[in-house]
C-alpha cells in the first residue's frame, strides 16, 4: 500500500477527532473564531517540537524558503482559518455528520477552482461526478422544518456556511501543496513539518492580533478551555502533519478524494458520541455525495 494512502486515512481520522473537539468547544464559551484560534495555538508547540526533533535526529538543516513558498503558505493559511470558522459556525446549525459532509464539498470545489485558476481540464465523467454531488448537497440543504418552497428551504445559513467552508478548504489544499513543493528536499516529512510549522506560526500571530483587537476576552477564554483545547491542538497537529505529508506525495485532488473516508468516521461519531439522529433524507444526501466522490476518483 502506498504511503500517501496510509497518511491520508490517518489524517481523516485525526480530522474527525479534531472537529468533534471543535464542536464541544463551540457549545461552551468560545466563539467560532476563538475555537479556531484554540486549534492553532495549542498545535503550535507540538508542531515546532516535532519539526526541531526531526531535523536534529535526521541531521538536516532548516531549508531555504523562497518567496513563492510564503505566497502559497499564506494563501493556504488564510483559507484554512476562514474554512475552520465556517465549519465551527456550521456545527451550531446542523448535526455533526451533516456538517462534515457539507465541508466535504471541498473535493468538488477543488476541481472547479483548479479548472478556473490553473486551467486543469475536467473530463465529462468528472463533471458527471460533480452533478451527482450537487444532488447530495441539495438533499442535505433541504430543511424540513422551514415551510414554503424548496428554494426557500435550501436558502439557509447552513448551506452558505457549508459551501463556503468547502471553497476555502479547496484553496487551502492547493496552497499547502504548492508551498511544500517549493522546498528543495526529497524528504516528504521534512517538507511537511517545515510547512506546517511556518503555517501554524503565521496563523497564531494573525489570529492573536485579530482577537486582541476585535474579540476581547476570547484569548482568556481559550486559556480557560485548555483541558479540551490541548487535545484539540494535539489532534490538529497530528492531522495536519499527515495531510501535509500526503500533499507532498500526491496531488491534492487524489488526497482529498481518499480523505472522504472521514464521512464514515464522522457518521460513527455523530451517532455514538453526540447521540444525534440522522434522517433518511440526510442519509440519502450523504449517499449521493459519497457516490460523487467515488465517481470523481474514477474520473481522475
Amino acid at each position: 500500500m502506498d504511503f500517501w494512502i496510509v497518511v491520508t486515512v490517518a489524517a481523516a481520522f485525526f480530522q474527525t477527532l479534531r472537529f468533534m473537539l471543535h464542536k464541544v468547544l463551540s457549545m461552551g464559551g468560545l466563539s467560532a473564531t476563538g475555537s479556531t484560534f484554540a486549534r492553532f495555538a495549542y498545535a503550535l508547540p507540538a508542531a515546532l517540537l516535532f519539526t526541531g526533533a526531526y531535523l536534529v535526529i535526521t541531521g538536516q538543516g532548516w531549508p531555504a524558503l523562497p518567496a513563492a513558498f510564503w505566497a502559497y503558505a499564506w494563501m493556504g493559511a488564510l483559507g484554512q482559518i476562514l474554512a475552520t470558522i465556517c465549519v465551527v459556525a456550521l456545527f451550531r446549525q446542523r448535526n455533526f455528520a451533516v456538517g462534515i459532509t457539507f465541508k466535504k464539498t471541498e473535493v468538488i470545489q477543488t476541481a472547479i477552482v483548479g479548472f478556473l485558476m490553473l486551467g486543469e481540464a475536467i473530463s465529462l465523467a468528472g463533471w458527471g461526478a460533480i452533478l451527482i454531488g450537487l444532488v447530495g448537497v441539495l438533499l442535505l440543504s433541504d430543511t424540513p422544518d422551514i415551510t414554503g418552497s424548496f428554494l426557500r428551504r435550501i436558502a439557509n445559513r447552513a448551506v452558505a456556511l457549508g459551501l463556503a467552508s468547502g471553497f476555502f478548504f479547496a484553496f487551502s489544499a492547493v496552497g499547502y501543496r504548492g508551498a511544500s513543493l517549493e522546498i528543495a528536499s526529497s524528504d516528504p516529512i521534512l517538507r511537511a513539518s517545515v510547512t506546517l510549522s511556518c503555517v501554524v506560526l503565521s496563523q497564531c500571530l494573525a489570529m492573536t492580533l485579530w482577537l486582541r483587537l476585535f474579540e476581547p476576552g476570547q484569548i482568556t477564554a481559550v486559556w480557560q478551555a485548555r483541558k479540551v483545547a490541548l487535545w484539540l491542538g494535539l489532534s490538529s497537529m497530528a492531522g495536519s502533519l499527515a495531510w501535509f505529508t500526503a500533499y507532498t506525495l500526491q496531488t491534492a485532488a487524489y488526497v482529498q478524494a481518499l480523505g472522504q473516508v472521514e464521512l464514515i468516521f464522522s457518521l460513527i461519531a455523530s451517532v455514538l458520541f453526540f447521540r444525534e439522529h440522522i434522517t433518511r433524507r440526510e442519509l440519502a444526501g450523504i449517499g449521493f455525495l459519497t457516490l460523487s466522490i467515488i465517481a470523481l476518483v474514477v474520473a481522475l
